[in-house]
């Protein structure tokens, strides 16, 4: 229940007392109260669900008495909201879901990120119950200009998970970010490499780098499956390679052993004599050594352990993601320096990345009449609907050859009505 009060006279005036000489009321004597005149004249008075008393003041009686029919109401629906919690930062509350949220340890240094960079800067100050649908469309325009739409996916999905849980917990009344619209997510069509420029990027990574390269673009691993490989992971006898953990490396610190990237991502995948033979060589050339590391693959119970790495950098370390970038620089160049010597007018294209070899590997299966769940099966994709968004024109391309497999099967069934007159 909430009700308005006249700070500024009696509710029950004694007897003989003197009217009020500033303000009537029609039906109704005015007695001076001690306050009169002073600060607001209406005040709403309710107490909140835990028994606490609350007072808001207003200037004019109309405003007063909708505060008290919007408190009445949402006392009675169970959807009441206390003014200081609606006042707290929206940071404050997003900090805490973020640390009492359950991830994947990649996945929370990404939310983490996300809002530091996208979020905290707009919204972070701004008491979180004052935070409107419309604060949230002007977000969502104001980073769709610097974010991919594929990008702005996981600042908007913390930034929505925290509001949900705001509204669960009754910190806000609704959630302002239901029924928001996000820009539509257009994959570009990928273009596999060529298989010569494929051929040139493992000539030119040479040493220790050539039997990785080789295994990703004969295998389509991530890059953090290639160099999360242990010496037990790859077995020559079987040809083939288990993946079940990957090389995480973080935006700070040293990089360590964690989950794949999904459920999916667990796989066994086989390998062509080439790259065992690749790999033959490169454990003769670098036979595997033990390194100190980090083993998160149980997030429960991290431990440091000794992984015989296959694939460690020229300085016998796990491979950091920002030497990587330096070295795969390199190999860039020293394949189109390949390609120009064998007369070859293609040359590596711009942006191309070791992931590059990943599409390579699914475009080569696609070619070779791969069904979408195989393809999905062999990249570790959570879903097919991944591997359609990224591949689909890939099966697109292939020449139509409906019409001949129809009349491969109906061509021969002979007519059984009459021909002519």
């Amino acid at each position: 229940m909430a009700k308005v009060v006249d700070r500024w006279h009696l509710a029950r005036p004694p007897a003989g007392a003197e009217p009020c000489g500033e303000h009537q009321a029609a039906g109704q004597l005015l007695v001076p109260s001690a306050e009169h005149g002073m600060g607001k004249r209406w005040q709403v008075r309710y107490r909140t669900p835990t028994g606490k008393q609350e007072k808001e003041n207003f200037e004019k009686q109309a405003n007063a008495k909708k505060r008290a029919n919007q408190v009445a109401h949402a006392l009675d629906t169970g959807t009441f909201v206390e003014r200081a919690t609606q006042r707290e930062d929206f940071r404050s509350v997003a900090e805490r879901w973020r640390e009492s949220s359950i991830h994947r340890e990649r996945t929370d240094s990404n939310v983490e990120r996300a809002l530091r960079l996208h979020v905290y800067p707009i919204l972070g100050k701004m008491p979180i119950g004052s935070i409107k649908r419309s604060d949230i469309r002007a977000w969502v325009k104001n980073r769709s200009q610097v974010l991919e739409p594929i990008s702005l996916r996981t600042p908007y999905n913390a930034l929505a998970g925290i509001m949900a849980d705001a509204a669960i917990d009754g910190i806000i009344t609704a959630n302002p970010c239901r029924g928001i619209d996000l820009p539509e997510i257009r994959h570009d069509e990928i273009v596999p490499l060529e298989p010569l420029v494929v051929q040139a990027l493992i000539e030119a990574a040479g040493g220790c780098y050539r039997a990785p390269i080789h295994l990703d673009a004969s295998t389509g691993l991530r890059g953090g499956e290639v160099f999360g490989l242990e010496d037990h992971h790859v077995n020559l006898d079987t040809m083939t390679v288990t993946i079940d953990q990957q090389l995480v490396g973080p935006d700070k610190g040293v990089p360590y052993l964690g989950l794949p990237k999904t459920d999916k991502s667990y796989r066994t995948q086989p390998l062509p004599p080439s790259t065992v033979a690749a790999i033959k060589v490169h454990r003769e050339l670098r036979p595997p050594r033990e390194v100190w590391i980090e083993d998160r693959t149980d997030p429960r119970k991290p431990v440091w352990r000794y992984a015989k790495l296959l694939f460690l950098s020229e300085a016998g370390a796990p491979v950091r993601r920002g030497s990587w970038a330096k070295l795969w620089a390199r190999i860039v160049k020293r394949a189109d320096r390949l390609l120009e010597e064998w007369g070859s007018p293609l040359r590596v294209p711009p942006g191309t990345t070791l992931h590059d070899l990943r599409h390579f590997y699914a475009s080569v299966l696609i070619r070779n009449g791969a069904t979408v769940k195989k393809v999905q099966r062999l990249l570790g994709h959570a879903k097919p609907s991944i591997t359609l968004d990224y591949y689909v024109h890939l099966w697109e391309d292939d020449e139509d050859n409906t019409a001949d497999l129809m009349e491969g099967i109906l061509a021969p069934v002979p007519s059984k009505c009459p021909i002519g007159p």
